[in-house]
């Protein structure tokens, strides 16, 4: 996710690669507010200062835990009010090549990510989510991006 910024997410757990993520996001939040964000985006002001509280310091589980249930492309409108990223369409079509590159450079199929992820997505879901046919939250795509760069 983040247009490759996490060149060492097979190293890492889902839940470190997903504060990670929140750290990105997080960044982007202090240099704009949260006020600006929230009205800027779809999110909601909640849904922002989790965003914003949920670092990778561990200091708050739960609100890494919440902002986590949000999807890839409002992580995507959060990015894209920064000038470090592109769109948030572009943010997120990269976002989703990094899955379908990883797919492919791990030789797994959806089937095989789907086993692999243990069994609460199935892989016609994992397909959807993948190809942006379905939401795909933070967390599910940081197991998803740990699975497949730590196979590749």
């Amino acid at each position: 996710m983040l247009t490759g910024r996490f060149p060492d997410a097979g190293e890492r757990d889902p839940e470190e690669l997903l504060a990670a993520y929140l750290d990105v996001l997080s960044d982007v939040i202090d240099e704009h507010g949260t006020e600006a964000v929230a009205a800027e985006t779809e999110l909601s002001r909640t849904t922002v200062d989790a965003l914003a509280g949920g670092t990778a310091s561990g200091d708050d589980a739960v609100a890494i835990r919440r902002a986590g249930e949000i999807t890839l492309a409002d992580a995507a409108a959060v990015l894209a009010l920064s000038g470090e990223f592109p769109d948030a369409d572009a943010v997120t079509a990269q976002a989703r090549d990094i899955l379908l590159m990883g797919m492919t450079t791990a030789v797994m199929d959806v089937d095989a990510v789907a086993a692999r992820l243990g069994g609460d997505l199935d892989p016609k879901t994992v397909q959807q989510k993948i190809e942006g046919r379905h939401p795909i939250t933070l967390d599910e795509y940081a197991r998803i991006h740990r699975l497949l760069e730590a196979d590749s």
